[in-house]
């Protein structure tokens, strides 16, 4: 997402201070007035729901940028207007939307709604940075929240997103409240990785799988959005998104298409590297100012080695610019695809430490293409 830059001797003001779970700068998924690309999604809890027998924790699974958390909000939304299923009934409710002029949509998307509470990584006002995990003492909060009585006896709602950042205090500390649910409580946890929670967390949720989007739903999405893109581009960027709204808005929004190609020209001559578009291009996204870029590299970056490795698999998709699969089946072929999954972790791990530890950005740049160069050169002799 976009970054607001805070004086170092202030205190951010609230609608000043970066959100995790916000893309960029687009609108965030509480302000979502519709859900695309998951109607069977919804269904399922819009059934449990109005069934009475509504689970008291969902995890939500799938890519990030689907729309996980849009439905979340939604459920959540649903569920405080509507207390008790005879209610939405007796509305005529057939899906989990209500009006944006409701006064339970305004108090959610104000963030002023005292029945729902959000757990996400917080922002940090010392080090004028998010926090890089969702640490316990968020989760704590959920022993004040609900403690009190809902309004009119209805439901206290939480948010976990994503529930993939808790550190194991934290996941714990959630464990014990899933455990032990109080009357009347909904958790909805988002997670895009469902393996790096604990298995006992997982037991205690009923599992909502969330597929990837259709090229066409993604193309609804971005024809939503503020970016704007031909019919072609929006082709490419949905190929490039594969399945995932947030991650083609990303695209759109940084650039990421004509990143992408001049990203792939310079891969595509593995083993030898042209260093001067090496550093014409690290000067160009890792400059002051371009973070957007920036992320945009990283993501395609480690996508371009997922595909990699999946090419030597036999699993090659379509080609998102000239010459790539030649250059991916020529690299793939000369190294163990072990080889190559240890150098995407190293560089995604590599970029995951720059960005806690805000070290210089050129570096992890340069460093990345080293490495790549390296393995490259020994799997050409090979």
């Amino acid at each position: 997402m976009g970054r607001r830059v805070v004086p170092k001797d202030m205190k951010a003001p609230a609608s000043e201070i970066p959100e995790s779970d916000r893309l960029r700068d687009f609108p965030h998924p509480r302000e979502s007035i519709e859900l695309v690309g998951h109607e069977a999604s919804e269904q399922a809890l819009f059934d449990a729901y109005m069934s009475g027998r509504m689970h008291h924790a969902w995890l939500m699974t799938g890519l990030k940028g689907i729309g996980k958390a849009t439905l979340a909000y939604r459920m959540a939304r649903f569920a405080l207007r509507y207390p008790d299923p005879a209610m939405a009934r007796a509305a005529g409710a057939r899906n989990l939307s209500i009006p944006p002029e409701d006064n339970v949509f305004r108090q959610v998307e104000a963030q002023s709604a005292p029945d729902l509470l959000v757990l996400r990584r917080p922002y940090d006002d010392k080090a004028k940075r998010l926090k890089t995990v969702l640490p316990v003492d968020e989760v704590r909060r959920t022993a004040g929240f609900f403690g009190l009585s809902a309004g009119a006896g209805g439901w206290r709602v939480a948010i976990v997103d994503a529930a993939d950042d808790m550190n194991v205090n934290a996941a714990n500390a959630l464990l014990k409240v899933l455990e032990e649910p109080p009357p009347r409580s909904l958790f909805l946890l988002i997670s895009h990785q469902p393996g790096r929670l604990l298995p006992t967390i997982r037991s205690r949720c009923r599992v909502l799988a969330m597929t990837p989007l259709s090229p066409d739903a993604i193309a609804r999405v971005l024809s939503q959005s503020d970016v704007k893109v031909s019919p072609d581009e929006r082709d490419d960027i949905a190929a490039m998104a594969e399945g995932s709204a947030g991650r083609a808005m990303s695209i759109a929004a940084g650039g990421g298409l004509a990143l992408y190609r001049e990203l792939s020209g310079i891969l595509n001559a593995l083993p030898r590297l042209n260093m001067v578009a090496v550093h014409m291009l690290a000067d160009k996204v890792a400059r002051r100012g371009a973070d957007e870029a920036y992320e945009s590299f990283c993501e395609l970056l480690t996508d371009w080695l997922q595909r990699l490795i999946r090419c030597g698999a036999g699993l090659a998709g379509g080609e998102r610019a000239s010459g790539e699969n030649a250059a991916m089946m020529r690299l793939a072929g000369g190294a163990s695809l072990d080889r190559w999954v240890e150098v995407w972790e190293k560089i995604s791990q590599s970029i995951a430490r720059a960005e806690a530890l805000n070290t210089d950005r050129k570096l992890v740049i340069l460093n990345a293409f080293s490495l790549l160069e390296t393995v490259a050169g020994a799997s050409v002799r090979a």
